[in-house]
């Protein structure tokens, strides 16, 4: 995932400065070849339809409702999009409720509302996928409703400085799924939450596969992973270090912990890396499981002081 200085930042704002007086609005649908001078009127243009909106280099403030179809939001150079600081509905960047979304390239910063869950993406229903995409500096990267037909996909994507738990509110995530069918979270990096789990779902079905959680640099934060109504699926192949500045230390995984809405039966957890950051000493578990359920926990490399299994 590329990171953009402030330089280029800058030169990128001028390059969709420069397209706009060119007469080249930066948001095409690519299907009609006509450009756009808002993100809305793009979306409003695919309508119940299908079609790809390719985004120009640039920062954008400025959000988009989909109420419809199925969208696919591209970076024309993926890295030199950014939406920074502006939602629509006082929820986020990209409201989604259509039947389809893709979310490819982009970059999404500074996003708070007055309730606190400011993200990137609020996703309300249909399917979602996100790749080589960034979250940072916000209240929320990605925060969903329920739609037990629905899927979500995140691949090669990276979660920086995200999540709270302070005001008197319910607290934030990096991550926080609803009543989803299935998730799956893979080749992306979490790190420096600011509060909250990293990954949060409430999905049926969670694969979170060959992912980092560096957890190093956070403050306040919480579970690396918390499945809070169970779940099926995999976990594997993830590296996850737990920093000093914890609000709750005592696992890495939690399952159930708020009730038993799903089956955690068979949930295969094995092959991961878990440790301490440097200098931090104490007792934790890997697992902190509240199901009961048989849940299929394989070999997994733990560091000094971390126990593999805890019932509740």
């Amino acid at each position: 995932m590329k990171i953009l200085p402030i330089a280029l930042l800058i030169s990128a704002t001028a390059t969709a400065a420069a397209l706009a007086q060119d007469g080249q609005a930066p948001f095409m649908v690519a299907e009609q070849s006509r450009s756009y001078d808002r993100l809305d009127d793009a979306v409003r243009a695919i309508g119940s339809g299908t079609g790809t909106i390719l985004i120009a280099p640039g920062g954008y403030r400025e959000c988009a409702v989909q109420s419809d179809g199925s969208i696919t939001f591209r970076a024309r150079e993926p890295g030199t999009v950014i939406f920074d600081g502006v939602s629509c509905e006082g929820k986020a960047a990209l409201v989604l409720r259509g039947r389809s979304a893709t979310v490819d390239g982009v970059i999404f910063q500074n996003m708070r509302v007055p309730d606190a869950n400011g993200a990137g993406i609020r996703l309300e229903q249909g399917d979602l996928h996100v790749v080589n995409s960034l979250f940072r500096n916000s209240e929320q990267g990605i925060l969903t409703a329920a739609d037990p037909a629905g899927e979500i996909r995140i691949d090669r994507s990276s979660f920086q400085h995200l999540g709270r738990c302070d005001r008197g509110l319910s607290c934030a995530h990096s991550i926080y799924v609803g009543g989803y069918g299935k998730l799956s979270i893979t080749r992306s990096r979490f790190e420096l939450g600011n509060g909250g789990h990293y990954v949060k779902s409430r999905a049926a079905i969670a694969d979170i596969v060959g992912n980092s959680f560096d957890d190093t640099g956070g403050r306040e934060t919480n579970y690396m992973i918390d499945l809070p109504a169970g779940a099926t699926g995999l976990i594997s192949g993830n590296l996850m270090v737990q920093g000093r500045s914890k609000e709750n230390y005592s696992a890495f995984i939690a399952v159930a912990a708020e009730g038993k809405e799903n089956s955690s039966n068979g949930l295969s957890i094995k092959d991961n890396r878990a440790s301490f950051a440097p200098g931090v000493d104490r007792a934790s578990s890997f697992v902190a499981d509240w199901s009961g359920d048989r849940i299929a926990l394989g070999t997994n490399q733990l560091g000094r002081g971390i126990k593999p299994l805890d019932r509740r």
